[in-house]
C-alpha cells in the first residue's frame, strides 16, 4: 500500500532491511577471513600460498560467475535467485566450519563464490524494483552503505571470532544471518515472473566470459609471485584474451537471447559507468592491502589493529553511503559521481605523501577524505548505471558494474604490487604506487564529467545551498 504522503511504506523499509542483511553476509565474508588466514595456516600445517586461496578461491569465482548470476536472476526472477544462492552460501559455509582438511575447505570456498555471485545481482535487482524511481539514489546508498559497513566490520568480527572461539565460527555465522535474510526477504519481497518466453540461457557465451575472466584473474593473481613474463603467466593472459574475443564473437552472433545483451553494453551512460569503474578501483583496493602493511610492518600493528585501523576510511565509506541517496536524489548523478571521483583522487594522493617517518595520525586524514570519495562515488554510479537500463536487466547491469569494480581492483592491485615490490622500501613503493592511482582517478573523474548524468541542476544546487544558509 502507497503511503499517500509520499513517504516509504513499512514493506519498503523492511525490505530495503532484509536487502542490507543480505549485502552484509557477502560483504563482511570477503573481509572477516583476512585476520583469520595465520589461524587456518596453523590448523592446517599449510603455507600462506595455500592458504590465501581460502580468500582468492572464492573471490575468483565469484568474479567469473557474477554476470551469469544477473541474468539467471533477470531471467528466472531476482527472489528465486536469491534464494537458491544465499541456501548455496549458507550450507556450504558450516560445511567449510566443519573442514577437516584444507582441500574440503578450499572446495566449500569455491561453492560459497558461485552462492554469492547469484546473491548479490539479485539483491541489486530487487532493491532497485522495490523502490520508485525518484528513491533509486537512496537504493543504491542502502545497498552500498550496508557493503561497507560489512566491509568495516569483517575484520573485527572475525579477529575477534578467531581469538575467541576460533576461526570456524566466522564461517558458523553465515548460516543464521542468511536464514534471517532468506525469511524477511521471501515475507516482505514479491516473487517477481519475468516473462521468459522465447529466451534461453546463453550457455556458449557463459562458457566463454567464464574462461576469459578467469584468465586473466589467475594472471593477476600469480603474476606478482611468478613475474609477468613467465610463460605460465603470459599463457594465463592468452587464455583471458581468447576467451573474451570467443564471447564477443558468441554475443554478436546471439542477438538478443546473448548473455549481455547488445542494448545494455551499447547504453552510453551504462559504459561510461563501467569504464570509470574500472579506473577507480584500483584505488580502493590498493588502499585496503597497502595500508594495513604499512601499519603492519612499518608501524608494528597487530593483525587485528591493522584491521582496526582502516576504520577511518570503511566507516566513512558506510556513513558517506547513506548520505549518497539523498544528495543524489537532490542533485543527480553527475554532481555527486563527480565528488565521489575528487575525493578518490585528493584522498590516495594524499597518502601517497608518506614517508618512513609517518605516524598512524599522519594516515587519518587522507583515509577519511577516501572513505568519503568512496562512499559518493561507488553508490552514485551503481544507481546511474543501473538506471540507465531497462529495469528487467538490473541485475546484469548490477553484475557487470561490479565485474568492472573487481576486474578494475585485480589489474590496479597487480599494477600497484609491481610499483611497490620493486621500490627501494615500502613506504617509497606505496608512494609511487599511490600517485599513479590518483592518475587514475583523475581520468576517472574526466569520464565522469563528459558521459554521466547529463547536465548539473543549478537551480536545485542554488536552492540546497541557499537552504542550508537559511538555516544556519
Amino acid at each position: 500500500m502507497a503511503d499517500p504522503d509520499g513517504g516509504m511504506t513499512r514493506q519498503e523499509y523492511l525490505g530495503l532491511f532484509a536487502m542490507g542483511v543480505a549485502v552484509l553476509v557477502v560483504a563482511n565474508d570477503f573481509t572477516a577471513l583476512s585476520v583469520a588466514i595465520p589461524a587456518i595456516e596453523k590448523a592446517f600445517t599449510i603455507d600462506l600460498t595455500t592458504a590465501q586461496w581460502v580468500i582468492n578461491g572464492y573471490a575468483m569465482v565469484f568474479g567469473v560467475l557474477i554476470v551469469t548470476g544477473g541474468r539467471l536472476a533477470d531471467m528466472f526472477g531476482r527472489r528465486n535467485a536469491f534464494m537458491v544462492g544465499a541456501a548455496i552460501f549458507a550450507v556450504f559455509s558450516v560445511i567449510g566450519g566443519f573442514a577437516p582438511d584444507i582441500w574440503v575447505l578450499l572446495a566449500a570456498r569455491f561453492v560459497m563464490g558461485v552462492g554469492g555471485a547469484m546473491m548479490w545481482p539479485a539483491i541489486l535487482g530487487m532493491t532497485y524494483a522495490l523502490l520508485p524511481e525518484k528513491r533509486a539514489g537512496l537504493a543504491g546508498g542502502v545497498i552500498l552503505g550496508a557493503a561497507g559497513f560489512g566491509n568495516a566490520v569483517g575484520p573485527l568480527i572475525g579477529g575477534g571470532l578467531t581469538d575467541s572461539i576460533g576461526w570456524r565460527w566466522i564461517f558458523f555465522l553465515n548460516l543464521p544471518v542468511a536464514a534471517f535474510a532468506m525469511l524477511v526477504i521471501f515475507r516482505v519481497v514479491g516473487k517477481d515472473t519475468p516473462d521468459r518466453s522465447g529466451q534461453k540461457i546463453d550457455y556458449p557465451g557463459i562458457a566463454a566470459l567464464s574462461v576469459g575472466i578467469l584468465g586473466f584473474l589467475l594472471a593477476l593473481d600469480e603474476g606478482s609471485d611468478r613475474g609477468w613474463t613467465d610463460p605460465l603467466i603470459l599463457g594465463l593472459f592468452g587464455l583471458g584474451a581468447a576467451g573474451m574475443i570467443a564471447f564477443a564473437l558468441v554475443e554478436r552472433r546471439a542477438g538478443d537471447m546473448a548473455l549481455v545483451p547488445a542494448d545494455v553494453i551499447g547504453n552510453r551512460q551504462f559504459a561510461a559507468a563501467c569504464l570509470a569503474t574500472l579506473m577507480m578501483s584500483a584505488i580502493f583496493f590498493a588502499a585496503l592491502v597497502f595500508l594495513p602493511q604499512f601499519m603492519t610492518k612499518q608501524l608494528g600493528f597487530s593483525a587485528v589493529g591493522a584491521g582496526a585501523g582502516l576504520l577511518p576510511m570503511m566507516a566513512t565509506f558506510a556513513l558517506t553511503s547513506f548520505v549518497a541517496g539523498p544528495l543524489y536524489s537532490r542533485l543527480g548523478p553527475k554532481l555527486i559521481v563527480g565528488a565521489g571521483a575528487v575525493c578518490l583522487a585528493v584522498g590516495i594522493f594524499t597518502l601517497s605523501l608518506l614517508t618512513a617517518e609517518t605516524g598512524y595520525d599522519g594516515l587519518v586524514p587522507g583515509m577519511v577524505v577516501l572513505g568519503i570519495g568512496v562512499g559518493l562515488f561507488y553508490s552514485s554510479v551503481t544507481t546511474a548505471g543501473i538506471t540507465a537500463i531497462d529495469k528487467a536487466k538490473s541485475s546484469l547491469a548490477g553484475a557487470i558494474l561490479y565485474m568492472a569494480q573487481i576486474a578494475g581492483g585485480s589489474v590496479g592491485l597487480g599494477l600497484n604490487t609491481a610499483l611497490v615490490v620493486t621500490a627501494a622500501s615500502l613506504p617509497e613503493g606505496i608512494g609511487i604506487a599511490f600517485k599513479v592511482n590518483a592518475a587514475l582517478a583523475v581520468c576517472g573523474f574526466v569520464i565522469v564529467v563528459l558521459f554521466i548524468g547529463g547536465k548539473v541542476d543549478r537551480a536545485r544546487l542554488a536552492a540546497m545551498i541557499h537552504h542550508h544558509r537559511a538555516h544556519a
